[in-house]
């Protein structure tokens, strides 16, 4: 399971607590969590996409010579 799978996976986990929650103020704690681990994966996606494209520029100006 990579890291961004992990944090979709627990931001699932929130929204589900949340759905299942009787309580307003743990459901609204359920759904920050599930907020945050989703801006975690939205996060982490953006660096593995950044990551790529720089690796790809490298190999290109490596292969230019």
């Amino acid at each position: 399971m990579t890291e961004i799978e992990l944090f979709r996976a627990r931001a699932d986990e929130a929204g589900t607590a949340a759905a299942n929650c009787d309580l307003d103020n743990v459901r609204e704690r359920h759904l920050r969590s599930q907020a945050a681990w989703e801006a975690m994966a939205v996060r982490a996606e953006r660096v593995a996409t950044q990551r790529a494209l720089n690796e790809a520029e490298k190999e290109a100006r490596v292969a230019a010579f």
